[in-house]
């Protein structure tokens, strides 16, 4: 009995949906209408979100080849599968380039027909001759991992296992499409990863070499933070903006510098909270956990909080 109830409810509400369907239809439209930068209809001029993360994935082969990626990489293959890789990189990305270059044309109407497939060219050509630099920065990232955590065993447990490799390397690679001034696609990249990794490094962000990020998980790194060489954060460590400034329309006003800068030789312990362009810390500097810093530290200091007070409370027997 129960089931032929169920079976009747399911024709009744498949029969109801159906009735209704048009009148659902309508409404959708109607909340396109309404709320308009929620949908994209005309489909150009956007890059594709999953394109652009299978191209980054592409570029994690190459720059750590035998270690990510499904094929088997060898001395005696490597030159063909580098030449397979990066011209289908360049493909791609090109592409998805383009529309996104596309997409700030078709906002201001100034550009000529084929002005951004060139530029496209030049952008995805210039990241992939940086490769080798790229992978040099890289490399002192993953040497500053095994160097500065007692807990790694191996270069290639560091490679294959923490998240700072992987959250640092997209942010290389992002950063170079950001000073090109290749839009979403940058953000696209860290974005991804930081869903991935716990890890949020905005690819405007100017790093130095030997970075290493201890843990990861909660890290923020904003748009104008500036961090110098050799610099080591735990989790949780925040490089934020303080406050927002508007115009006289109430707007935040956008592309003025709003995050801290970092010294070279520094360590930041978990839960530190630096906020502001007046946070400028120099060289040789240690922040304790926890810490909030909005002003200038001098070089060499070393900051921690107060030692809280604890208190302990026998339990009744």
């Amino acid at each position: 009995m129960l089931d032929t109830l169920l079976k009747n409810n399911e024709k009744m509400d498949k029969k109801g949906f159906e009735t209704g369907l048009p009148e659902l239809v309508d409404n959708v439209i109607e909340s396109y209408e309404t709320f308009g930068g929620m949908d994209h209809l005309e489909g150009k001029d956007l890059p594709s979100k999953k394109v652009v993360i299978e191209v980054l994935e592409d570029l994690f082969t190459v720059l750590f080849p035998g270690y990510l990626g499904k094929e088997d990489v060898t001395k005696v293959n490597i030159r063909y599968f580098l030449g397979n890789t990066l011209t289908s990189v360049y493909t791609r990305l090109t592409n998805e380039v383009e529309r996104s270059l596309k997409y700030i044309c078709r906002k201001i109407n100034e550009c000529p027909h084929d002005v951004c497939q060139k530029r496209a060219q030049v952008v995805v050509g210039e990241l992939l001759e940086n490769i080798p630099e790229i992978r040099s920065l890289i490399n002192g990232d993953i040497e500053a991992a095994y160097n500065g955590d007692p807990a790694a065993v191996s270069i290639e447990e560091v490679i294959l296992s923490y998240p700072c490799v992987l959250a640092i390397a997209t942010y290389r690679i992002a950063h170079e499409l950001y000073l090109r001034g290749v839009p979403l696609i940058p953000r696209i990249m860290s974005e991804h990863v930081h869903s991935l990794t716990g890890i949020d490094i905005h690819p405007g962000a100017k790093i130095g070499k030997n970075f290493f990020i201890d843990h990861g998980t909660g890290v923020v790194i904003g748009e104008t933070a500036e961090i110098g060489d050799n610099v080591k954060l735990y989790q949780g460590v925040t490089l934020g903006a303080l406050s927002f400034p508007k115009d006289e329309k109430g707007q935040v006003i956008k592309g003025r510098k709003r995050h801290p800068t970092i010294g070279n030789n520094v360590v930041i312990y978990s839960g530190a909270t630096l906020l502001g362009p007046d946070a400028v810390v120099g060289d040789n500097v240690v922040i304790g956990g926890n810490v909030w810093v909005t002003a200038p530290v001098a070089a060499g200091t070393k900051i921690t909080i107060a030692r809280p007070e604890l208190k302990y409370k026998k339990k009744k027997a």
